[in-house]
């Protein structure tokens, strides 16, 4: 078995630099509609999954260096959607819910998942 590169894998490092391009430049030039609130959000679940396996592998709570299975996807999936749409509106003022964005962590992690099960 091939070992996962956490922050290595080519689809981490292409989210990324998607992820910092889509912040940083997209959402200053469009106003509103999906470049604008849900491409990042897409982009959640591979660009950020490989770092908190990292994390977690080093913590000792995930014993492999395995590519992630669909059932860890799915359960970050459930955790960052509770804590991002659920949760955070009411922590922090600037913070909305929003299901469109949990529908987009889950293409995200469908487009993910299936990398890193075919790649």
């Amino acid at each position: 078995m091939k070992k996962f590169r956490y922050a290595l894998d080519p689809l981490c490092v292409a989210a990324v630099a998607a992820y910092a391009f889509g912040r940083w430049w997209l959402r200053a030039h469009v106003a509103h509609g999906f470049w604008h609130d849900q491409f990042t959000d897409v982009l959640l679940i591979p660009a950020a999954l490989p770092l908190a396996l990292w994390i977690q592998r080093q913590l000792g709570l995930r014993a492999h260096d395995a590519r992630p299975g669909w059932r860890e996807i799915a359960l970050h999936v459930a955790v960052w959607s509770v804590a991002a749409e659920a949760i955070a509106p009411h922590v922090f003022s600037h913070a909305t819910g929003d299901w469109r964005d949990v529908l987009a962590y889950a293409a995200g992690a469908a487009g993910a998942g299936a990398w890193w099960s075919f790649a």
